[in-house]
């Protein structure tokens, strides 16, 4: 584009290839102020201004400077100067809708597809911007004011932190657009200040639409503002520092280089280190395995690294080939006879590789919610090995006074900073991988939920501690059912299918122990979600039975005995006559024999199982008595003869009557 500042009398020439001009015309020295005109374009309106022949030019006024933007972070109760960019792509009308919706500040993307009604997405849902469908020429008002879009699709609007993403058809032309709303929230990544500080390379795992790109945005002014590093942000799609040739306001003092062309992106990284001195690099989006070779090159090197990468989990990354550099690479080890005896595993098992690239890793489960793993690589051993990694659990407590119930008692609030306790809820389960309960967080339980008086311990195996942790809470079972580390204490034993399968040795100690194995097939919420309604149902009819049989045999005993008082004292002993009982279990005969030795009485078994009994002998045992007939042993007590039994003397002990 080239400008001419012409005297007021606006004579030019034309440029000789006809090209149009964009003119500015200046005021003379004596006029403090900077005029614009809009020349117009035909030849004769040119001629009559300038008062020569010209060709036909295009004289547009030029955009005046627009101020640094700022965050917009939606509380001022009006219209963002960012969100005002993002809505003049809409039309009039559509513009006017939106602009009144309630939740504008919380407005998350506008969806413009040709042939179909414009949506504006929000966190409560979708709403109709118009019912009439959107037009080329909606699209091309839209495409008009935002930069170019580049290989991937898309494209910004310059120095905002909106994304503007297209759909072309089959021939490349835009049929769809994303119009996705970018905001800098500062203080997004004070829950990961600590380690921050520590100078410990993080990456951050999440689904899309998490806040990912929101999180490291913070971490980059944080680091470059507050720390005072040299950073370096490699923007491969302009999200973290905007569109356009300045970064926005919400990085703080951290450079910004920009790529050409995402299949750069690993060569860019190598270029920022070599050229420009960092001591920390921010990258967002890690998803080939030439970028990830690139962040492991650059991890060597002493540079402290934040990165994103897209998966739910850590063993996500481990499962993905591309990115399992990233957690150190994994690989197929055979173990000889000996060592897989020891460890109770087949010969060939998976192991870590390499050192991981990343000192720590945060899985993103919210907005108000990150898992912190403070060793990336021992959580890969452990995912490895089919035991449950130790992680911590951090929560944005934006509501103190609601979310009171679930503060939790944790030695791992000491680590976090003191400026942030009152922003931060810590679920430590580090430690043993316990889980400490809160009495005031355990819910009620519903019409449906099963009830035992006593608790049960858990062990689970192969699946996330905190999964099982959340449907325990979702059945409200949080006083019924305890995790436990400890396979011997354990009164029941979860395990995922696939895992338990590969690890022998643990399901041999579980059925040692006898404890009862129940298998998921997936470690999905409503998988474990009905495991435990099962163990806890089946344990409440064991609970049920067991007491019932109590109830049964102390009848039975009381029976048994009563029969055999009968028995010695309406026959053995007035007709001196043996009698058989009738038969009983073992530990009531041996209750039974107990009670016929009260009548210095002999007894014996009669039988095979099941259907063994006792009979009554009118036989009475002996006392031992010395030769001497005046001197008896002190040891020993001279009993009086039981013939009868109505004897104040006798030393037959009688059960009492029952009730009928």
């Amino acid at each position: 584009m080239l400008r001419f500042s012409l005297p007021p009398t606006l004579t030019a020439a034309a440029s000789p290839q006809g090209l149009p001009l964009h003119l500015a015309a200046a005021a003379s020295p004596r006029h403090s102020s900077r005029h614009r005109y809009r020349c117009p374009s035909s030849p004769c309106a040119l001629s009559a201004l300038s008062g020569l022949p010209l060709r036909p030019l295009w004289c547009a006024q030029p955009k005046q400077d627009s101020a640094p933007a700022v965050a917009d972070d939606g509380e001022d109760g009006g219209l963002g100067e960012e969100l005002h960019k993002l809505l003049a792509l809409l039309p009039e009308g559509m513009r006017e809708r939106v602009g009144a919706h309630p939740e504008l500040h919380q407005l998350v993307e506008i969806v413009m597809d040709l042939g179909r009604r414009p949506l504006a997405r929000f966190p409560s849902g979708d709403f109709v911007l118009s019912d009439n469908p959107i037009t080329l020429n909606d699209l091309h008002h839209a495409i008009s004011q935002v930069g170019d879009f580049t290989a991937d699709n898309r494209a910004g609007i310059s120095r905002t932190l909106h994304r503007i993403s297209a759909i072309r058809n089959r021939k490349g032309v835009i049929v769809g657009l994303t119009c996705r709303v970018g905001r800098a929230v500062a203080g997004s990544a004070n829950l990961l200040r600590d380690l921050i500080e520590d100078g410990a390379s993080l990456l951050l795992i999440g689904p899309p639409g998490v806040g990912k790109t929101t999180i490291i945005r913070d971490v980059a002014r944080m680091l470059a503002d507050d720390f005072e590093k040299r950073v370096m942000i490699v923007d491969t799609s302009n999200e973290i520092g905007g569109d356009g040739d300045v970064p926005h306001a919400g990085i703080g003092s951290a450079r910004r280089m920009q790529v050409p062309n995402p299949d750069m992106q690993h060569k860019v990284l190598i270029e920022a280190v070599e050229n420009h001195m960092p001591q920390v690099i921010v990258i967002d989006e890690i998803g080939t395995r030439l970028e990830a070779t690139a962040a492991s090159t650059i991890a060597q090197r002493g540079i402290q690294l934040v990165a994103t990468a897209h998966g739910g989990t850590i063993e996500n990354l481990t499962m993905n080939p591309s990115l399992e550099m990233l957690v150190g690479g994994i690989q197929n080890v055979t173990l000889g006879d000996d060592e897989a005896s020891r460890r109770g595993v087949q010969k060939t098992v998976l192991e870590r590789k390499g050192p991981s690239t990343f000192t720590c890793g945060v899985e993103i489960v919210s907005k108000t919610e990150m898992r912190v793993h403070h060793s990336l690589e021992a959580t890969v051993d452990a995912l490895l090995s089919g035991r449950t990694p130790m992680f911590e659990i951090r929560k944005l407590n934006s509501h103190a006074s609601k979310d009171e119930n679930l503060t939790l008692e944790s030695e791992g609030l000491s680590d976090v900073p003191s400026q942030n306790l009152a922003e931060i809820i810590v679920e430590d389960v580090m430690e043993n991988d316990k889980v400490i309960y809160d009495d005031s967080s355990c819910g009620m339980m519903d019409e449906h939920s099963f009830k035992m008086e006593a608790s049960m311990r858990m062990f689970a195996y192969g699946i996330l501690e905190i999964s099982v942790v959340q449907a325990i809470k979702k059945l409200g079972l949080d006083e019924v059912v305890q995790l436990t580390d400890n396979i011997s204490e354990a009164d029941a034993f979860l395990a995922l299918h696939s895992k338990l399968k590969k690890n022998p040795r643990i399901q041999a100690a579980a059925r040692s122990q006898g404890i009862p194995i129940y298998v998921t097939k997936t470690s999905s919420l409503l998988q474990i979600t009905k495991a435990l309604r099962v163990i806890v149902a089946e344990r409440d009819n064991e609970a049920q039975h067991f007491q019932a049989e109590d109830d049964m045999s102390s009848v039975e005993k009381v029976d048994a005995l009563e029969e055999a008082r009968l028995a010695i004292e309406q026959v053995v002993i007035p007709k001196r006559r043996s009698v058989d009982l009738l038969p009983r279990p073992s530990h009531i005969i041996v209750a039974q024999m107990g009670f016929i030795g009260e009548y210095k009485l002999l007894c014996e078994k009669v039988g095979q199982e099941p259907n063994i009994h006792l009979r009554i002998l009118p036989t009475h045992t002996e006392t031992t008595s010395s030769s001497d007939g005046d001197a008896t042993d002190p040891g020993l007590e001279e009993s009086d003869s039981p013939s009868d039994p109505g004897s104040p003397h006798s030393s037959v002990v009688r059960l009492p009557l029952l009730p009928e």
